[in-house]
């Protein structure tokens, strides 16, 4: 049975309750119903970053879930995350080992809590963390961390960057050598609260847009050469459909919730992202690392668990998706990561996959 839990982050107890019922059925490792299986079972994790450095190896940065309290269950609370992991391997395919913490949130000065989706980046010996948290107004930032090592341990920056807000930060290295973080995510991403260019803590917790209008967009900033600022003021992007239109904030199956990740293949950049509270993994084409990107099609059709989150990396001239889901817990803020192969026709679409083609 596939079981995509279609449920608001913010719910009633008896929603919550029959939400907590119908997923604690919990799936073996090694199941056949899964295109892929998890790639440890030592620990959760979710939102993987895939990356790979210059001594070959897969370095997969993820955020680290955390049992909560059942009250919790079912509210963008649940996902308490205190500090990120790195997951490792030499080959897709081969042993993974589970490196110790990277990064604790008792670490960072100006952090309180929830370690969202990480990403990182590597320049000049440097490796560079970037990660979303609240401040001590419950405000989300995005903060930067280095290390030596690709591992780390992280050393985080005293403050966090500049003009930054929202969540799912997202690095794109391109062939020029510069560097372009995305970053946004609405509900408990709080872009909706910063459409007029500050903060509004009374702010929807949804996204208030009317049908037909613009849905709201990410936006995109170019790194400094610190790589641990911006050179500039992040900007909106555009997602527009086949007549050239905005999609619109009412367009659920394709406007933007959260998870942005950026890669070039050949001449186009594909913009890919989650569509949230409809649970697909989607993407977009452009010319240009600021847009504008018009839709193509899916990536992923609706995994196990609320929340879809991911990466795409190539690997020794073959791609992969880097995602997770709820094989292992049941539970919708105990994830597990996964990776697959992805296929691109001709024509640079994209070949959709079905997470549970054993159902």
């Amino acid at each position: 049975m596939k079981l995509a839990l279609a449920v608001p982050l913010i719910a009633s107890a008896p929603l919550l309750a029959a939400c907590v019922a119908q997923t604690e059925m919990t799936a073996p490792m090694g199941d056949p119903r899964y295109i892929a299986q998890p790639l440890t079972d030592e620990i959760y994790t979710a939102d993987p970053s895939a990356r790979v450095w210059d001594d070959g190896r897969i370095y997969i940065y993820a955020s680290h879930d955390v049992p909560v309290a059942e009250e919790l269950i079912g509210t963008a609370e649940a996902f308490d995350m205190r500090d990120y992991r790195v997951l490792s391997m030499d080959r897709p395919g081969g042993a993974v080992t589970v490196h110790p913490v990277a990064l604790d949130v008792a670490d960072v000065p100006w952090a309180t809590q929830q370690m969202w989706a990480p990403d990182a980046a590597y320049k000049n010996g440097t490796y560079y963390l970037y990660f979303p948290a609240k401040d001590a107004d419950g405000v989300f930032r995005i903060g930067a961390a280095t290390s030596p090592s690709p591992t780390g341990p992280f050393t985080p920056q005293a403050a966090p960057i500049a003009g930054s807000y929202s969540i799912d930060p997202g690095i794109l290295a391109d062939k020029d050598g510069e560097h372009y973080m995305y970053i946004g995510g609405i509900w408990g991403g709080q872009l909706q609260r910063w459409q007029d260019g500050r903060y509004d803590p009374a702010g929807s917790d949804t996204d208030p847009t009317p049908a037909g209008q613009p849905a709201i967009a990410p936006v995109v900033a170019r790194m400094d050469d610190t790589m641990l600022q911006f050179a500039e003021t992040p900007r909106p992007i555009e997602i527009l459909d086949e007549s050239g239109e905005p999609i619109t904030a009412d367009d659920l199956d394709r406007r933007f919730f959260e998870g942005a990740w950026v890669f070039r293949r050949g001449d186009t950049y594909y913009f890919t992202y989650s569509t949230g509270d409809t649970h697909y993994l989607v993407y977009a084409t452009g010319s240009s690392p600021y847009g504008p990107f018009t839709y193509r099609g899916r990536i992923l059709e609706p995994v196990e668990g609320w929340t879809t989150h991911h990466s795409i990396t190539e690997i020794d001239g073959n791609w992969w998706l880097f995602y997770h889901d709820t094989q292992r817990s049941g539970l919708t803020h105990l994830r597990n990561v996964k990776m697959t192969p992805l296929t691109f026709r001709d024509d640079g679409t994209i070949v959709p996959i079905d997470p549970t083609p054993g159902d």
